[in-house]
């Protein structure tokens, strides 16, 4: 492995030195999330963050970019398609409630007709580095990036992420006599800035000045700070624009459906409702949460995001896409075809029948070559090792609510972890995830907008199976491209 991917060890008096320098850092430049262990709503720490920026091979940075805007398109055709998305997720459906009832009101506002024609996509895919070859010991040209999955939804971290490079940057140049040229390798991050824009765009899309952008946010939020970088790049693009923060159930409980899908709160109409909330089962504490999302999707508010492009981040639709013939089936360009399938990971139905039983042999045979996937989002959900074997041995139709996709093989690093109210700070085996956001417009006539708009780094002790800035498994970190 390449010299500079080795540890440090940097003598304790220097190390517990730095590590105070880049807490005041991140704590004076807004690096913040209320720990889930705080005593007040009020009380914040600087987010978990590494000390250092991780490297990154530059040609892998590149490819994550250059192939986002294939997925936004991708996504949005795929929303369109209700027969596939019906037909793909059929058996997962059987054994899961959540993503049925996301379908039904799916199914329910598309019987009685869509009243908003625009949709917003704010999106994150996420990749990790795997191998070429088995014995690979170039850490530059040796590895390709394999996705773990798409976010459809309440894509987190473009917010206090994108100010973690300046954060590397600073440490850097305060430890300094490693790499003087290090900190040039670390690029720019514009993601809050143009998650904002994209929300900009799509109110003056919907037409009405005096209308408000609806933050949906979930009861107790802890990670706030992320959502409010977003807010503030919003009034930053357009004064204008008012900002409002609701839950699902105030939503419900306050928001008039008018006659003409008019969605009004509080005397405002809503322009746009974008969602940090409703991605998982523990959103909807009662049926009035179920009733103001169907709401909201029946209302004429351009939603970010609609609930087919939610649907379209299920594990399901990601196996399903894999498929031969299924991308082709909605893209017809075939470099963008060629760009997607490149970074496509072994993705294996579970579904009853031939193939499902002989997936499940497998996967059971040898639990160490994957990973179980249900249809969640937020991190902390996976499947992995000995636990396969009893999720996937169970004699019922529970197993249809899973995929099974190959255990990707990322290069072990070394860097120090700065966790949430934890003083030792030790250098620690590591592996990174890099996601990519993109944001998309779009009507019944095709795409209004396309683009990339910035990335993620995060990092996690190989210690933990699974990632989660907000579950403190997982930590924010920066590319330093090699």
């Amino acid at each position: 492995m390449d010299s500079f991917l080795q540890g440090r060890n940097i003598p304790k008096e220097r190390l517990d030195s730095l590590v105070e320098q880049a807490r005041d850092y991140a704590v004076t430049n807004g690096i913040l999330m209320i720990p889930k262990d705080a005593s007040s709503p009020n009380v914040f720490s600087q987010a978990p963050f590494t000390l250092f920026a991780s490297p990154f091979p530059k040609t892998l940075f590149k490819q994550g970019f250059d192939v986002q805007e294939d997925f936004n398109i991708l996504v949005d055709k795929v929303s369109k398609d209700f027969e596939f998305l019906q037909a793909s997720l059929a058996s997962a459906m059987e054994a899961d409630v959540f993503t049925k009832k996301l379908f039904d009101i799916h199914k329910i506002t598309r019987e009685e007709g869509i009243a908003q024609k625009l949709s917003l996509g704010l999106l994150r895919s996420d990749y990790m580095m795997n191998p070429i070859s088995e014995d690979t010991k170039d850490f530059v040209h040796g590895y390709e990036i394999k996705q773990i999955e798409i976010n459809t939804i309440a894509s987190s971290f473009a917010g206090i992420g994108s100010r973690v490079t300046g954060l590397h940057r600073y440490v850097q140049e305060t430890y300094g006599d490693v790499d003087a040229t290090i900190a040039e390798k670390l690029p720019t991050n514009h993601a809050a800035k143009g998650l904002g824009e994209v929300i900009v765009k799509a109110w003056n899309l919907f037409g009405n000045k005096s209308a408000i952008v609806v933050i949906i946010v979930q009861q107790g939020e802890n990670n706030r700070v992320d959502q409010r970088v977003i807010e503030y790049t919003i009034r930053d693009s357009n004064p204008a624009v008012k900002v409002v923060r609701r839950t699902l159930k105030q939503v419900e409980e306050n928001g008039s459906l008018q006659e003409d899908k008019t969605l009004v709160i509080d005397g405002k109409e809503i322009a746009v409702a974008y969602f940090r909330a409703g991605y998982t089962p523990n959103d909807y504490y009662s049926d009035k949460e179920w009733s103001g999302r169907l709401k909201l999707e029946r209302s004429r508010a351009i939603k970010c995001p609609t609930v087919a492009y939610q649907l379209v981040g299920t594990k399901k639709i990601q196996q399903v896409l894999a498929e031969p013939g299924n991308v082709e089936r909605f893209l017809e360009d075939p470099e963008s075809v060629a760009r997607i399938r490149k970074t496509f990971a072994g993705l294996f139905t579970l579904d009853n029948g031939d193939e499902g039983d002989k997936n499940v042999k497998m996967a059971i045979e040898n639990p160490q070559r994957f990973v179980v996937k249900p249809q969640r989002e937020g991190g902390g959900n996976n499947v992995y090792g000995e636990a396969i074997r009893e999720v996937l041995s169970k004699n019922d139709d529970s197993r249809t609510q899973y995929v099974l996709m190959e255990k990707i093989r990322p290069p072990i690093l070394k860097n120090y972890i700065v966790q949430v109210h934890k003083d030792e700070v030790l250098e620690e085996d590591v592996v990174c995830e890099y996601g990519v956001f993109g944001v998309v417009i779009s009507d019944e006539n095709g795409i209004v907008e396309n683009k990339t708009v910035g990335h993620l780094l995060r990092t996690k002790s190989t210690i933990h199976d699974d990632g989660g800035v907000a579950a403190l498994r997982a930590v924010l970190d920066s590319p330093c491209l090699v």
